[in-house]
């Protein structure tokens, strides 16, 4: 056989890889292509309970849950960023979205969801994407466990179809009057039958056989409860169902009449901040799960970004990768953006073709899942671990966690982001100084580096100095004073100047002695 008739061979499996014929290009792709629909069927079948409940839980029709499912889904998972997240409704935002429904209507969701995407768009296109990690981590942890300890406590109230007090706080105080009030009510007993059985198929579930656990826990309890409930006809609140397309109200400027433009921005600057950070820790989070292609962190900001423009002129929820779903993604096999793309054409089936099953869905189960998903963002934080490592850091965390309870969501992330810049300018400061006395003067020497949280340690310091005696400063290194400190140390000098004392300031150049000049060569011996 010739060199040339060698190759022939060669060129038909080049020629069949390439054109899609039977053992080519196409036969390679059908596992991925099966794997990507598997996991695309067992994602949808997590999506649909929460992205009902997140709904509940932030005072929106469930429709718009599902619709921001759906572009999370079919749009987000098209565009570039990351190959496995999934993303939609986010337990992490309910609290937030209620406040903002609550405080300015439902049609101020629509300006201020679209408004968070073009922010995630600029900051995404300003490549800003990975600074997002550099939040402290016990900022994060706090806010979520908050969020989290929010989720529970109000949901805790649906488990026994009762409404909610209001604040996290308020939430606790009627707890007692709540229990008291239980065996009076029937109804409400029956609900929290409900609930609670709904828990505790949430949990055990985990302990079922492999081959059982394909199906999602929550999707599990939502359907046990559902058909117990229907079964025995059970007197319970049920999800309110609507027309999906009757609930859209795109964004329009005749809506955004009355709003207080500063109260909007506000909360949009709220909104992208934690739902980037939110998606940026989960990118980071899946990534170390699979060994596909990594997060491209400003693109995923980007398409994070235009899904929420999206749902914002459609007037839905807002979204943000979530790390259930994502992780249900990758645990089922996933191996490309196909999944997640396909996730959501599974709930825009649901949502067009079978909406009214969801009418029969309790909300005590809907509230149970909630509660549990609330939990998790508690139980996640490593309290014991984080002890032994950094005390610090657990004071941060439980600083926002109970500012977050007691004051609101962005003011609870601002205390916790104050404080993490103060530990870390704590930690940034090395301020070493040390008094040396002599017969005839009194040397302080002042070294490392300073900022302003070192002020109280130099003040204490300067105002021990002796003013008997002539004194002499020695800086080590002036350049790693901060304003703060070198201010205070100048007002030392010259008030001690203005007293009649004798004060010289010497830096490392003038504390060096000078070296002798050579002498001439004809004077050398």
């Amino acid at each position: 056989m010739s060199a040339h008739e060698g190759t022939v061979p060669a060129q038909r499996a080049h020629a069949a890889a390439t054109t899609g014929s039977p053992g080519g290009r196409w036969a390679a792709w059908r596992p991925v292509a099966g794997a990507d629909l598997r996991a695309s069927i067992v994602v949808f079948l997590v999506a649909l309970p929460l992205c009902a409940g997140v709904a509940v839980a932030s005072g929106v029709p469930v429709e718009l849950g599902l619709v921001t499912g759906i572009v999370g889904g079919i749009l987000v998972g098209s565009l570039p960023g990351s190959s496995l997240q999934v993303s939609g409704p986010a337990a992490g935002l309910t609290v937030l979205v209620a406040d903002i429904v609550g405080s300015q209507g439902l049609k101020a969701l629509g300006a201020v969801v679209l408004l968070a995407g073009l922010l995630q768009i600029g900051l995404g296109v300003a490549r800003l994407g990975r600074w997002f990690r550099a939040v402290s981590t016990a900022v994060v942890q706090g806010m979520l466990a908050g969020i989290g300890l929010t989720l529970v406590l109000g949901q805790v109230y649906l488990l026994a179809d009762r409404p909610q007090e209001g604040n996290p706080v308020a939430n606790v105080t009627g707890f007692p009057a709540a229990l008291a009030s239980l065996p009076g009510d029937p109804r409400a007993l029956t609900a929290l039958g409900v609930g609670v059985g709904s828990l505790l198929v949430l949990r055990v579930w985990k302990h079922a056989p492999a081959r059982l656990r394909i199906v999602p826990g929550p999707l599990v309890a939502v359907l046990l409860a559902t058909l117990v409930t229907v079964a025995a006809g059970l007197d319970v609140d049920r999800v309110e169902v609507q027309s999906l397309l009757s609930v859209v109200t795109p964004l329009t400027p005749a809506s955004l009449e009355g709003l207080a433009p500063l109260a909007v921005l506000g909360a949009a600057v709220t909104v992208a901040l934690i739902a980037s950070a939110e998606s940026m820790f989960s990118a980071s989070a899946i990534d170390r799960m699979h060994t596909g292609p990594r997060t491209q962190y400003d693109k995923e900001l980007v398409a994070q970004g235009v899904g929420n423009g999206v749902c914002g002129l459609l007037g839905a929820l807002p979204m943000t990768a979530v790390i259930v779903r994502s992780s249900a993604n990758v645990n089922s096999g996933a191996k490309t953006k196909a999944s997640g793309v396909l996730h959501g054409v599974w709930l825009a089936l649901f949502a067009l073709a079978a909406p009214a099953l969801l009418g029969l869905v309790p909300m005590a189960a809907l509230a149970a899942v909630l509660v549990q998903a609330g939990w998790k963002l508690v139980a996640g934080i490593p309290f014991r671990r984080l002890w032994a490592t950094s005390r610090s850091e657990v004071a941060i965390t439980v600083a926002t966690i109970v500012a977050i309870l007691t004051l609101n969501l962005l003011e609870g992330v601002a205390v916790g982001l104050v404080l993490s810049l103060v530990k870390a300018a704590v930690q940034a400061s090395s301020l070493r100084t040390r008094v040396r006395e002599e017969a005839e003067e009194v040397h302080l020497e002042v070294s490392g580096s300073a900022t302003f949280v070192r002020l109280p340690q130099l003040a204490d310091t300067l105002e021990a100095v002796p003013a008997d005696r002539p004194l002499t400063v020695h800086l080590a290194e002036p350049d790693k004073l901060d304003r703060a400190c070198r201010e205070a140390l100048d007002t030392f000098v010259e008030q001690r100047e203005a007293r009649g004392a004798q004060v010289s300031v010497r830096t490392p150049d003038q504390d060096q002695e000078p070296e002798p000049e050579p002498e001439p060569e004809g004077h050398r011996a």
